[in-house]
């Protein structure tokens, strides 16, 4: 099975955020359609078809992924140290 890349889900994850708290805000059409294809994205990466469980399948991914970052093995050199802020 692929896995999606992290940085990716987390950046739709951030997106379905901001646009869910525009659509609340302000409802617009513009808006929900990009809610829409940003949900619709979710799910296929996240290969469901609920959008709540693309969520807890993508936090999951993000939250193991993260733990793999800390206890990366130091190869050719590397501190392993991430260069995330």
């Amino acid at each position: 099975m692929l896995v999606p890349d992290p940085k990716i889900v987390r950046t739709l994850l951030t997106r379905y955020a901001s646009l869910k708290i525009a659509q609340a805000e302000r409802e617009r059409a513009e808006t929900a359609r990009e809610l829409e294809d940003v949900s619709y994205t979710l799910c296929v990466m996240m290969g469901t078809t609920s959008l709540d469980e693309a969520i807890v399948r993508a936090d999951a991914l993000l939250l193991t992924s993260g733990r793999t970052a800390d206890v990366a093995p130091e190869a050719d050199g590397d501190s392993g140290l991430s260069l995330a802020v």
